[in-house]
């Protein structure tokens, strides 16, 4: 690569980490927006992990349907339930599925169908899994 191949390229490299830094700046401040979730302490290098097919930071409104409950489990109640799970040495989808419905009164069964959805929306999402990490007290 020539000088002037590198010059250029270094003038792209630089103008394209500017844009990363502009997307992050615009995140974060709609994740300040009252009703908007985001994700905290990302920098702008990862500011949207979805373009390189993994998980988006995008903020997220409260409302969201990502945020919304799957077969009556909460984001809030699946975290507070993990971390009792955790608590108790509980680590089969049977036993966190029995502590749902003890402490929520959710069918074992349904919460048990649930998983599998909050773990996709989490794969979606970086904003879900710390919104799940918040409930769990982390």
């Amino acid at each position: 690569m020539g000088l002037f191949s590198k010059a250029k390229k270094g003038m792209a490299d630089a103008a394209a980490a500017g844009e990363m830094a502009t997307a992050y700046d615009q995140q974060q401040a709609a994740a300040q927006q009252p009703g908007m979730i985001g994700v905290k302490g990302m920098g702008p290098i990862a500011a949207d992990p979805a373009l390189f097919g993994g998980p988006s930071t995008k903020p997220l409104s409260e409302d969201d349907p990502l945020l919304q409950p799957v077969n009556g489990v909460s984001l809030e109640m699946y975290g507070k339930a993990a971390a009792e799970a955790q608590r108790r040495n509980a680590n089969t989808e049977d036993g966190m599925a029995a502590i749902i419905e003890e402490m929520y009164g959710v069918p074992a069964a349904d919460a048990k169908g649930a998983f599998p959805v909050w773990i996709d929306r989490m794969g979606k999402s970086m904003v879900v899994g710390q919104q799940l990490r918040k409930h769990m007290g982390y």
